[in-house]
Parts: C-alpha cells; structure tokens; sequence
C-alpha cells in the first residue's frame, strides 16, 4: 500500500517536495515506516546521522491528526505526518 509521509519541521531537508511515498506491506506499523525511512536516509543522505537520529527522535500522526505509537498498525493507503522535535527556549 502507498503510504504518503508529509514532512514538516527539519524533515523537509529529507526531499524537495514536502512529501515523500512509500511502499509497505499490509498492516505494517509505524515502526516499519520508520525502519523504511531509515533506510531511505541510508540510500539518498548516505547515512547522514543527523538525519537518522531525527527521524529516530520524531513522533507520527495519523490523517485523523492523531499522534500515533511504534506500534499503531496502518491499514490502508494513507497520509501519515512525521514531527520533528522542535528546539528553541
């Protein structure tokens, strides 16, 4: 299924657009979106670390704009937002 991940905040450094399309299978989770991602930096970014560790530090939300766990399971082709953390004070 086609997931489309919407960037916001220090995620869009990761294209041009302010979205990136993956593939996964059925019911995959966040936690494999993320692995997918992961490798996604490996590949265009090779290996850039500061890339990996934002995308290891950043929460997901869900089309209903919900904030999602590792664990919450995708079931169909959908949006889904990655949110950086934001730094200031």
């Amino acid at each position: 299924m086609k997931i489309k991940l919407e960037l916001f905040g220090a995620s869009r450094e990761f294209s041009e657009k302010d979205f990136l399309e993956f593939s996964l299978k059925e019911k995959s989770s966040i936690k494999d979106l993320r692995n997918e991602i992961l490798s996604f930096i490996d590949k265009k970014f090779k290996s850039n670390n500061n890339f990996k560790k934002l995308v290891q530090s950043s929460s997901f939300c869900s089309e209903e704009n919900n904030i999602v766990t590792d664990d919450y399971k995708i079931t169909k082709a959908q949006k889904i937002g990655i949110i950086p953390p934001i730094g200031g004070g």
